[in-house]
């Protein structure tokens, strides 16, 4: 047990070299330019370490992206769905307020919209999978399409926000946002669908 748990950490520190790493490159150069080699000479490791993690520099960056977008959607706090701050724009928002310089980097990239897009639909996913148990039967709106609404706001706000170099403080993204979805989400968690009577002819 205590050989594995040092594997684990020995795991979580070169994963988090690489990723500082991958961070810091794109500030410097598009991605399409970085290698594994610099990659692994930045983030002082062996490229046979390297490929015992990731198939490639796509593979770091998707599965880092992908765990970020995990972490968000366990920071839900489905408790105040339809009535307060319920989903995590103060921290999606203040992170990367302070990572500012890495967006900037993916827009040069071209990586941007499809990192959003990615984003988008992974969080839509794991929103729809914790609707499922709060919604009523027959919901006015159906689930798929509410939990695409609530990612698609955030994401559609978020990517104005960086483009718009930050207009407002995340504290106020956080009330614009959530002002917006509420009294959606409220409806579609209190209301039903009528159920459709068949009339004889």
């Amino acid at each position: 047990m205590a050989r594995k748990k040092k594997l684990d950490r020995r795991t979580q520190r070169t994963r988090h070299s690489l990723t500082h790493a991958m961070v810091e490159l794109v500030t410097e150069k598009r991605f399409d330019d970085i290698t594994v080699q610099n990659l692994i000479d930045r983030a002082d490791i062996g490229r046979s370490t390297f490929y015992s993690h990731f198939r490639d520099k796509e593979d770091l960056f998707q599965k880092n992206w992908e765990a970020f977008i995990d972490f968000c959607a366990q920071q839900i706090i489905w408790d105040k769905a339809g009535k307060g701050s319920f989903m995590p724009i103060l921290f999606l928002f203040d992170h990367l307020k302070d990572v500012q310089p890495f967006y900037q980097g993916l827009v040069r990239s071209r990586k941007s919209d499809t990192l959003f897009k990615s984003g988008t639909e992974q969080l839509s996913r794991r929103i729809a999978e914790a609707l499922k148990a709060r919604v009523p039967p027959a919901p006015s709106i159906p689930t798929p399409v509410l939990a695409n609404y609530l990612a698609s706001e955030l994401f559609g706000l978020l990517k104005w926000w960086l483009d718009e170099r930050m207009p407002y403080p995340p504290e106020r993204m956080d009330e614009i946002y959530h002002n917006l979805v509420n009294p959606t989400l409220q409806s579609a968690l209190e209301s039903s669908r009528p159920a459709v009577q068949n009339r004889e002819r």
